[in-house]
């Protein structure tokens, strides 16, 4: 389990979210007033059959999407009334995202893939090379800097995309089937890589997954169900 304290304030909350999308002449609610909250270093296993609102839920939490009702709290600061400059920018400094398939810049090496948001963000150059290298290093693909993505294995494209979606220390990780491509043993080996990562850094980490066996080893396992997050 993760070394979580009661005083210690989640670095995501949802409270009575609610989201509903138009249909037709009415609207098709897929959030109904939703809690949930996740704290430094816990990783939370979000499995929900397609349909229930798996997406909605990812999105609203990463603040790609707004509530309709309800409110988003990322690092204890109310965001859903924001203007879209400054939720752009928690998105860009405060949440990690990794998705099913790598998104890599192909044109890139691995270090410079994981060198980029950095220098976005402001980093100097040689600040973000050293950055980058000792991410990549952690995970281990030391060895791999200078490889293009089509020169990497599909786990090892899958571990810069976590390493790039960690580069600027966000407090919040989103992953959605981040291990869905791979094959069983190299999925596994991400998998350790990720939460090896979210433990020493203390990253909050939700992750969708199908993947029961990986959902077990994680802190906790929620499911959506008419609406609403419920614990397993």
């Amino acid at each position: 389990m993760s070394e979580t304290t009661e005083q210690e304030p989640p670095v995501l909350w949802l409270k009575a979210v609610e989201r509903r999308y138009k249909q037709g002449e009415g609207s098709l609610e897929i959030l109904k007033g939703a809690e949930f909250a996740v704290w430094p270093g816990e990783s939370v296993a979000l499995i929900a059959p397609s349909g229930t609102g798996k997406s909605t839920l990812l999105h609203v939490a990463g603040l790609l999407e707004a509530p309709d009702a309800g409110e988003v709290y990322i690092g204890g600061v109310a965001t859903s009334g924001m203007a879209d400059g400054d939720r752009t920018r928690i998105r860009r400094t405060d949440i990690g995202f990794v998705y099913q398939f790598h998104h890599l810049l192909s044109e890139f090496t691995a270090l410079e893939n994981v060198m980029l948001p950095q220098m976005i963000r402001g980093l100097t150059k040689k600040e973000a090379k050293t950055r980058a290298g000792d991410l990549l290093g952690y995970l281990g693909l030391g060895e791999r800097l200078n490889h293009r993505p089509a020169e990497l294995s599909g786990g090892e494209q899958q571990r810069v995309a976590i390493a790039r979606a960690v580069a600027n220390a966000p407090r919040l990780l989103m992953a959605d089937e981040p291990t869905g491509n791979l094959d069983p043993k190299t999925a596994d080996h991400v998998f350790q890589a990720l939460t090896q990562l979210v433990r020493a850094s203390r990253l909050a980490a939700v992750v969708a997954t199908h993947n029961m066996e990986l959902a077990a080893r994680m802190d906790r396992r929620v499911t959506i169900r008419d609406g609403l997050v419920v614990e397993l």
